[in-house]
């Protein structure tokens, strides 16, 4: 157990970063096979380990973490992101996982580390835990342009009324490294039923309701929640019955 103090405090770790501890990689194979035999470390992935908790036989560190680790740009995002922040209605069994660099996704101690491309740069930290992971605004943002693909809006909707408050400022700073008209339209949209929880200013939104050009469009696509209506300002078809599916009270019958 020479090396499994530094090992655990590591918590989860690359083959490059135990060789580095070892200080031989020869050594180092020889001793990740003998530690992996004794329970000492886990494989995660091909040249990617953590260390076990001898009182519990589980990895040290949380799915969180290991997110993060999986290539040296990945993050935690989307719903991932929300379940972290205590946004999620339940815990989940997948992880999504933003990165510049694609990876195949897969499954360790039964969670799906799913791969997802990396939207765009900004808002992205790495907490005193360790974790790296998207910001609320960015997180937000991700949730709505990616709901269909990702979460489904229902659990999105849930997720955004859990969230405390966001940052105008800087999700407008978000939206224009989108770049999507139709990601202000649903933006706009979204938050304006957030408006008075997340303290959003008029200006905002008009700042918003500046950018989304002539175009009408869904805000579901195909849209899957029954009758439609039309939002004049966001230029959105919508669900109907949208307020159907939180008991947060936020009204989203209403055509404002």
């Amino acid at each position: 157990m020479k090396h499994y103090a530094q090992l655990l405090k590591m918590g989860c770790f690359t083959w490059n970063e135990l060789s580095a501890v070892i200080g031989n990689p020869k050594t180092a194979d020889s001793l990740a096979r003998s530690y992996m035999k004794k329970g000492y470390i886990q494989s995660v992935k091909r040249g990617l380990y953590t260390a076990v908790d001898l009182a519990t036989g589980e990895s040290s560190v949380s799915k969180f973490r290991i997110a993060g680790k999986i290539t040296p740009s990945s993050y935690v995002s989307h719903h991932a992101a929300f379940e972290y922040f205590g946004c999620a209605n339940q815990v989940s069994y997948k992880v999504e996982v933003s990165s510049e660099t694609a990876f195949a996704s897969f499954g360790y101690a039964g969670i799906t580390y799913a791969y997802l491309s990396s939207r765009i740069k900004d808002g992205v930290i790495t907490l005193p835990d360790g974790v790296r992971v998207t910001d609320a605004e960015r997180t937000v943002l991700d949730g709505i342009n990616d709901f269909d693909k990702v979460m489904g809006l229902e659990e999105l909707l849930r997720c955004l009324a859990l969230l405390p408050t966001v940052r105008e400022d800087t999700l407008l700073t978000y939206l224009a490294s989108y770049g999507k008209q139709v990601l202000y339209q649903k933006t706009g949209y979204i938050s304006e039923h957030f408006r008075y929880s997340w303290n959003l200013s008029d200006s905002f939104f008009t700042a918003c309701e500046s950018r989304i050009g002539e175009s009408k469009r869904y805000l579901h696509r195909p849209p899957i929640y029954g009758d439609q209506k039309y939002n004049r300002r966001w230029r959105l078809m919508v669900p109907r019955d949208l307020g159907r599916i939180t008991n947060k009270g936020v009204n989203f019958d209403a055509d404002i």
